[in-house]
């Protein structure tokens, strides 16, 4: 049977697709990776916040083809029940499930204010008005969950669905040198330190494409 597969856009610049990746590591599939080149006209539109569709990533498993970050989720969720994607307690699920969503569909001046950009290490940046009131709501999550759940991860001591979804973010905290908590900075440097992440980070660095417009220094 051919192995599942994973298309993916750049490493360096693609929150999706990352989150993808993660949730497919937490898994526990393995996947072939299938790269949509940087210059693909599709590609570059979503990359820059062109383009209201997301075509990467998707996975192709066994006839399915999913395209959708939280739809991969709740698809691998469905095949590997005990991974542990998401918790236990039906409750605490119904709240992963719930601050997952909300950063899949919202937060859009963080975005735009902070792009993907995992090769940047900023001391200090500009952040417009508009993006702060994303970044404190981002930062209450954390605080909520960091709190009910003891840590390290955001549900407890292993991670879920819901640090798959918030991984990119935590990298442009750090990258565009946004000032948050003790207790978020923290949570910024676990999942820095998550071996899927470290090894993601570590293959965006060795990436050689670059694109200008997401280059330009503020």
């Amino acid at each position: 049977m051919a192995r599942a597969e994973l298309t993916l856009s750049s490493r360096t610049y693609s929150a999706w697709s990352l989150r993808g990746w993660l949730l497919c590591r937490l898994a526990g599939l393995e996947v072939d990776e299938k790269a949509v080149p940087i210059n693909d006209p599709a590609n570059r539109a979503e990359l820059l916040l062109l383009s209201p569709s997301v075509l990467v990533p998707r996975l192709t498993h066994e006839g399915a083809s999913v395209w959708d970050t939280l739809a991969i989720a709740e698809y691998l969720h469905e095949l590997y029940p005990d991974a542990g994607m998401y918790p236990a307690d039906r409750i605490v699920r119904a709240h992963c499930r719930s601050v997952s969503g909300e950063i899949h569909s919202g937060f859009s001046n963080l975005r735009s204010a902070l792009p993907m950009n995992l090769k940047v290490k900023h001391d200090r940046f500009p952040i417009f008005s508009g993006a702060k009131p994303d970044i404190e709501r981002i930062e209450a999550i954390w605080q909520d969950c960091l709190a009910r759940y003891g840590g390290p991860f955001l549900f407890g001591d292993r991670p879920t669905v819901a640090d798959a979804m918030y991984a990119p973010v935590t990298q442009r905290f750090v990258g565009y040198a946004v000032a948050v908590s003790d207790g978020a900075a923290a949570y910024c440097r676990t999942i820095g330190a998550w071996p899927p992440m470290a090894e993601w980070l570590a293959a965006a660095l060795a990436e050689p494409e670059e694109m200008e417009e997401l280059e330009v220094e503020f």
